[in-house]
């Protein structure tokens, strides 16, 4: 797929209208969504009959979580569900926004693309697919470094400034134009973990270059109707653009239930492998740079009172964790809002909150859903 490179008047001025309404307020409704399909017919994920957990630990959980503005509170434990609430007005079919949940997504997309032989190694330069860059430095950058947050490329940030490259790369209606020819490389590829959304945006446009397909087709005959997920919508920079495989994909909290009970069975489903043999080992294998970031989800060991999204010696705000994680193997999808799905392979454990932003008092605590879980075990 070759991308289009004549940024034209109209472009720039969607660009400033979205430039606009996101600076008025926080964008969680996307102006372009592309259909991701989910599976037909699928069978509900049964609920525990008796629960196995503890009542008064279930109980204390849905209520931090219900206290914390979540829609959706899931409890699931080897097979079944222990807890599922909605709140707010949701229920099981909403679509939520899922912010940086996504980028756990794309490393089950890459883990997809892997298995079925289209990307050749997690160490494969990017270059092989943006051949733009090849014989530039941007041709060190390698997959697995857009999901470990290695690229090299210039950190996330914020700017009120609509010529800056941070806001362009993310509201451009060719963002993806901007990502090849004008996003920065400040670091070599490999040296440096700096969380950015550009990094995770590579992933769609290497998918698309990699198989000939939508990403939105791919996350949605690949993974999602596979593992028998609900779908939902994704944003995409313009009618037939680019998707923002990095946020702004519209799922039902079931969908990200689903993906991490396909973590914790090490890539396979029903009997099925849809991801490489090791390849969720990688996943949760921290980098030298930051011990606490793996293939886009995050490593809950060794403890940090607190850990934040940039890199560690960053000033950027970090979450609380007020006492360890009760299990030394938990790792978790982490994005925006505190939204979070915690995965426990040794007690065949996931425990899930999406929503809203939880109230700035009391502090949102990020150790005190699991642990509260694995104490009523």
């Amino acid at each position: 797929m070759s991308v289009e490179t004549s940024v034209t008047s109209a472009d720039e001025s969607l660009y400033l209208q979205r430039f606009q309404a996101a600076a008025n307020a926080p964008q969680e409704t996307y102006d372009t969504l592309e259909p991701v399909p989910g599976a037909a017919g699928r069978a509900l994920i049964p609920a525990a009959a008796p629960a196995t957990i503890a009542a008064d630990a279930l109980d204390s959980a849905e209520a931090y979580a219900r206290d914390s503005n979540a829609k959706a509170f899931m409890v699931w434990r080897d097979g079944v569900l222990e807890r599922e609430t909605y709140f707010a007005g949701a229920s099981r079919p909403s679509l939520l926004a899922s912010k940086s949940l996504a980028k756990p997504l794309t490393a089950v997309a890459i883990g997809r693309a892997l298995d079925l032989g289209v990307i050749k190694s997690l160490d494969q330069s990017l270059a092989d697919f943006i051949t733009e860059w090849k014989g530039t430095p941007k041709a060190d950058i390698l997959v697995r470094h857009t999901l470990d947050m290695r690229t090299g490329f210039l950190p996330q940030g914020f700017s009120t400034d609509p010529a800056d490259v941070l806001n362009r790369a993310y509201l451009h209606p060719r963002h993806d134009d901007i990502l090849i020819n004008d996003y920065p490389l400040v670091n070599p590829p490999g040296s440096r973990y700096d969380y950015a959304n550009a990094t995770s945006e590579l992933v769609a446009l290497v998918v698309e270059r990699a198989t000939g397909r939508r990403y939105a087709e791919f996350v949605s005959e690949e993974v999602l109707k596979p593992i028998g997920a609900p779908g939902g919508q994704i944003w995409v920079d313009r009618p037939g653009g680019l998707a923002h495989s990095g946020c702004c994909i519209l799922l039902p909290a079931e969908s990200w239930l689903r993906l991490a009970i396909l973590l914790i069975d090490d890539g396979v489903h029903d009997g099925r492998r849809l991801l490489p043999e090791g390849y969720v080992r990688e996943m949760r294998t921290p980098t030298e740079q930051n011990p606490h970031y793996g293939l886009g989800v995050y490593i809950g060991a060794p403890y940090a009172e607190r850990r934040g999204w940039a890199a560690p010696d960053t000033p950027w705000p970090k979450i609380l964790h007020s006492e360890p994680y009760a299990a030394d193997d938990l790792y978790l999808f982490c994005g925006n809002s505190n939204q979070v799905v915690y995965i426990v392979p040794s007690r065949r454990l996931i425990v899930l909150r999406v929503g809203d932003n939880p109230p700035k008092s009391p502090e949102w605590d990020n150790s005190v859903l699991p642990n509260l879980i694995l104490r009523g075990l």
